[in-house]
C-alpha cells in the first residue's frame, strides 16, 4: 500500500478554486483541472520504492502479476486498465465522443501505418484502447450528454426564430431518428455558416432572458457561445441533452455518445486511454470525417447513475464496463470498517473527513484530496469518519 504523490493538470477550464478548497492548499490564481491518480504515462502517481520516489507506470512495468493479478494482465495486458480523477470545471469543455475498443484498435493501426506521430497534434488515436468514463458529482454538476431526440431538437431550432435554421428543422422531421440525427449535426460540422451562427448566438440570449419553455436551456448554450464565440460545435451543442447531477449522482459515457463537461466538482473514473475525438468547442484538432464515422446517433435516456449498495455497504456505481468499477465508502455511518478483498488493484481517495488504511503492510491516513495505490492481494481495512472513493478493476 502506498501513498500517490499526484499531479495537477492545469487546463484552461479549469476552477482556480475547488481543488485547493477540498484539499486545503492555497490556491495560485491559476486554472486547476484535474488532479490524475494512476500510472497513465502522460502524468503518472508517484510512490515511494526502494526510498526513492518512482513513476507508478514504472513499478507496474517491472512486475505486473505482482501489481495487477494475473487475472488482471490475462484480461488488460501488463497495464492498469483505468484512470482516476478528480476533476474541477469552471468552463465548458470540448465537446467529444470516444471510439469503442474495435474502432481504437483500427484506428491506432491505421494512423501507425501511416506514420502519424503519436505526439503529432492532428493525431486521432494515440493508443488502441476505448476510453468508457464515469463521473460522480461532489457538488451540482452540468454537463452535456447524448442526443436530444430529433423531433425535440427541431422544437428547439424552431423557438430560437431564427430563418436560415428551418431547413435543419425539417430536416429533423424527416426520415428515421437515425438518419435526421447525422444529417443535421453533420452539416452543423461540415458547412459552418459563420453569419447563421452569429445570428444563433443572439437569439440564444433573447430566449434566455425571455424565459418560457427553453429559457433556462438557452442560458446554458449562450454560455458555451460566449465562452467558444464562432465554434461550429455551438450549433452541434444545441442538439446534446443538459444534464444536471446532484452531489453523489453519476454519468456514465459509453462509446460513440456526444457529451461535454460544463461546471461542477466530481471524482471521475475511466479506462487508461488517451483516445478522444472532438466535435468542436476547442481549438485542437477536430477530425470531422472519422468522427462522424464513431458518433452513434441515438437519441436515448441520460439519467442519472445513483449507486446500489452491497451486503458489505460498499455504494457501488454499476457500468456495463470492466476496466474500472468505481465505489463510494462512508465509514463512521452505515458501517464502522469495511474491508476489501485484494483481488486486483486499488486506488483509493479521499473526498471528505480523515480516514485510516489499514493492512499487512502498515497504515496510511488520508484526509481530503489524498489518495493510496493497493496492489493486487493486499486486503485491507478502512475505518475513520471520511468519505472515500476506490477504483478497482474487474478480471472475471
Amino acid at each position: 500500500m502506498d501513498l500517490l504523490s499526484n499531479t495537477v493538470r492545469p487546463y484552461a477550464w479549469g476552477s482556480p478554486t475547488a481543488l485547493p478548497e477540498l484539499m486545503g492548499t492555497v490556491p495560485d490564481g491559476t486554472p486547476q483541472a484535474e488532479l490524475w491518480m494512476g500510472a497513465h504515462p502522460a502524468a503518472p502517481s508517484r510512490v515511494s520504492r526502494g526510498g526513492r520516489p518512482s513513476p507508478l507506470d514504472e513499478v507496474i512495468a517491472a512486475d505486473p502479476g505482482a501489481e495487477l493479478g494475473d487475472a488482471t494482465v490475462r484480461r488488460f495486458g501488463p497495464r492498469l486498465p483505468f484512470l482516476l480523477k478528480l476533476l474541477a470545471a469552471d468552463a465548458p469543455l470540448s465537446l467529444q465522443v470516444h471510439p469503442d475498443a474495435a474502432q481504437a484498435a483500427a484506428g491506432y493501426a491505421r494512423e501507425n501505418a501511416a506514420g502519424v506521430p503519436l505526439d503529432a497534434p492532428h493525431r486521432t488515436y494515440r493508443d488502441a484502447h476505448h476510453k468508457p468514463e464515469m463521473i460522480v458529482a461532489l457538488s451540482p454538476f452540468e454537463g452535456l450528454c447524448g442526443f436530444r431526440p430529433a423531433r425535440e431538437c427541431a422544437e428547439l431550432l424552431d423557438a430560437l426564430g431564427v430563418a436560415g435554421l428551418a431547413p435543419y428543422a425539417h430536416a429533423l422531421r424527416s426520415g428515421t431518428e437515425e438518419d435526421a440525427l447525422r444529417e443535421v449535426f453533420s452539416a452543423f460540422l461540415t458547412s459552418p455558416d459563420p453569419a447563421l451562427l452569429a445570428e444563433v448566438t443572439r437569439a440564444l440570449g433573447r430566449v434566455a432572458r425571455g424565459g418560457g419553455a427553453w429559457g433556462r436551456e438557452c442560458a446554458v448554450y449562450e454560455d458555451v457561445a460566449r465562452v467558444h464565440p464562432g465554434d461550429p460545435g455551438v450549433l452541434a451543442a444545441l442538439m446534446v441533452r443538459q444534464v444536471r447531477l446532484a452531489p453523489g449522482e453519476a454519468l456514465f459515457l459509453g462509446a460513440g455518445v456526444p457529451h461535454a463537461y460544463l461546471r461542477g466538482l466530481g471524482v471521475e473514473v475511466m479506462a487508461g486511454s488517451d483516445n478522444v475525438l472532438r466535435c468542436g468547442l476547442t481549438t485542437k484538432h477536430v477530425d470531422v470525417e472519422e468522427l462522424l464515422r464513431v458518433v452513434r446517433f441515438a437519441a436515448g435516456p441520460t439519467g442519472a447513475v445513483r449507486p446500489v449498495v452491497l451486503d458489505g455497504g460498499e455504494e457501488v456505481y454499476p457500468a456495463p464496463v470492466g476496466d474500472f468499477r468505481l465505489s463510494r465508502l462512508r465509514p463512521g455511518t452505515a458501517r464502522a470498517a469495511y474491508h476489501l478483498d485484494g483481488a486486483g488493484p486499488q486506488i483509493l481517495v479521499c473526498t471528505h473527513g480523515r480516514v485510516r488504511l489499514a493492512g499487512r503492510e502498515g497504515e496510511l491516513a488520508l484526509g481530503p484530496g489524498a489518495s493510496a495505490y493497493v496492489p493486487a492481494g493486499e486486503e485491507i481495512e478502512v475505518t475513520g469518519d471520511g468519505t472515500v472513493f476506490r477504483a478497482t478493476a474487474t478480471a472475471g
